[in-house]
């Protein structure tokens, strides 16, 4: 496609503009809009908008980055504590002697579909892509989930090994979508992120001679029990994965036992899934799953549920209430379909109330599902609000950590071989070699950008109840002694409040409207 003058006229105006911010090293966004506030920032092989790396502030200031419903995208300021404050009723005050859950980090997930939107890019543009994720000059994920095999965004289904009654897994292999594609881009993502990468792996279904509709596609169990050859068999199919990346030296930090043992029952017919209750796959961790994870050479952890809130706390208390499969255990995969339905104190509360040894992760989340019509909604501010309102919500319900679904998809939120559209942070047209970086991608960013994994959430206290806004707000301690604090107005207008940390002073400070911020300060 060949610019107009006037096109190209504009876009000349406009690298002269940014020029002096490109000699700073961060670069603005290329705003693009699609309708009233919609906004997208324009990548391509030549420029991408980038971040500085995170340089803590002189005692006694902050540094402050926010995105706004106006067209504000992480735009970095900095102020100074006063030492009285003179502030509106709302007063947020940081107590780091109150210590919560440690975080274990933000990320998305590396499905075949987002492989394939990503390697559709010319090669500048796929790095800009993977810079934007993982470098110090992005929003800096350290979170990557893994499909072993396929999901529905997947061009086709398919497991590792289609030879029948393979119970020794003789013919186990690596899809083309692994080594030629997954493998290649994580090697890539890990060289650029100066944070370690911890990644992880879920399966969608198994091979069709396990299953007990004879199908890799839709709705089936294994067959037999528990303890019997086609569970033992689908265990070491765990550890064939965990071997074959480990060849490609790709190591994973996680699996979960199962995407979505029941919800995926509500999900359309040919939807891959492998059907669990509680009770199964308790007993395929006790019987199988642990004990073949526990004799193999890898330090990889299990994650339980990997399914809807909904299920909790009664799923754990089923599976780790038994202490052979608590054991084996590490924490529990949570997935934000369906989170309206129960409040988080008697779903995550509860669960680590009860389990407090367990950590509690999102393993999944992304908009525009089930909608047909509005799978992408390039520039949707709200869908970023919806990010952004979830993680507050569950970080402050002792969770560990949020992790997007696909890192990338094309114009209409696929591919995915059932139509089971979606919306990602990263949108690619490949016609064009260019990527459009959505709300969501930047409300993803004021959280894993500025919240290393080993941070810890703090105390944070507010004077009175904000009866007429949407303040929502967390904050965390990080390793190197720095406090963060994240704040998000969901509402229509501007809400001045006042931050105190008892040891450096105050800020006088407004959310605009539609706004959300990161503050970052380190006590003196």
């Amino acid at each position: 496609m060949v610019a107009t003058g006037a096109d190209a006229l504009g876009w000349r105006l406009w690298l002269l503009m940014v020029a002096v911010h490109w000699a700073a090293g961060a670069r603005p966004c290329s705003p693009k809009y699609f309708g009233r506030n919609a906004m997208v920032c324009v990548c391509n092989a030549t420029y991408c908008d980038t971040l500085d790396p995170v340089a803590l502030p002189a005692p006694g200031t902050y540094v402050k980055y926010e995105s706004s419903k106006a067209g504000k995208r992480l735009e970095r300021s900095e102020g100074s504590f006063q030492r009285s404050a003179v502030t509106p009723g709302l007063l947020l005050t940081v107590n780091v002697s109150t210590l919560y859950q440690r975080v274990k980090g933000f990320g998305g997930s590396l499905s075949d579909a987002a492989a394939l939107n990503i390697l559709g890019l010319s090669p500048p543009a796929q790095d800009k892509l993977l810079q934007s994720y993982f470098s110090e000059g992005g929003i800096e994920y350290n979170l990557i989930r893994l499909p072993m095999a396929c999901s529905d965004f997947s061009t086709h289904p398919y497991s590792y090994n289609d030879v029948a009654d393979d119970y020794e897994l003789k013919h186990f292999k690596l899809a083309e979508e692994d080594v030629k594609m997954k493998i290649p881009l994580l090697h890539r993502a890990s060289a650029m992120s100066k944070r370690p990468l911890s990644l992880y792996g879920s399966p969608w279904t198994a091979p069709a001679w396990l299953r007990s509709n004879g199908d890799v596609r839709g709705k089936g169990a294994l067959k037999g029990q528990a303890g019997d050859k086609y569970h033992k068999t689908w265990a070491n199919y765990f550890i064939k994965f965990l071997d074959e990346y480990a060849k490609h030296n790709v190591t994973f930090w996680a699996v979960t036992v199962q995407n979505e043992p029941l919800a995926a029952l509500l999900s359309p017919s040919q939807f891959p899934t492998i059907v669990f209750t509680a009770e199964q796959q308790r007993d395929f961790v006790v019987q199988d799953l642990g004990p073949a994870l526990a004799r193999s050479s890898h330090r990889t952890q299990l994650i339980i549920l990997d399914d809807q809130s909904t299920h909790l706390p009664h799923w754990a208390k089923v599976v780790l209430g038994n202490a052979t499969a608590a054991g084996y255990i590490a924490g529990i995969g949570v997935h934000w379909y369906l989170d309206s339905i129960v409040p988080p104190r008697c779903s995550l509360e509860a669960t680590h109330e009860l389990f407090p040894h367990h950590f509690l992760l999102y393993t999944e989340a992304c908009s525009g599902f089930l909608t047909r019509r509005f799978s992408v909604s390039l520039g949707c501010w709200d869908r970023g609000q919806r990010y952004s309102h979830s993680i507050l919500t569950v970080l402050n319900h002792f969770v560990s950590g949020w992790t997007d679904w696909n890192l990338a998809l094309d114009m209409k939120g696929g591919p995915n071989w059932i139509k089971n559209y979606a919306d990602s942070p990263v949108i690619v047209d490949s016609s064009k070699d260019i990527f459009y970086k959505q709300p969501m991608f930047y409300h993803m960013g004021h959280f894993s950008k500025f919240i290393p994994e080993g941070s810890q959430r703090v105390g944070l206290q507010q004077s009175r109840r904000c009866l007429f806004c949407q303040l929502e707000h967390v904050a965390v301690l990080r390793p190197d002694g720095a406090l963060v604090l994240v704040v998000l107005n969901r509402s229509a207008w501007h809400v001045p409040f006042g931050i105190q940390d008892p040891a450096v002073g105050f800020i006088e400070a407004v959310a605009p409207a539609n706004s959300i911020q990161t503050y970052l300060w380190h006590q003196q």
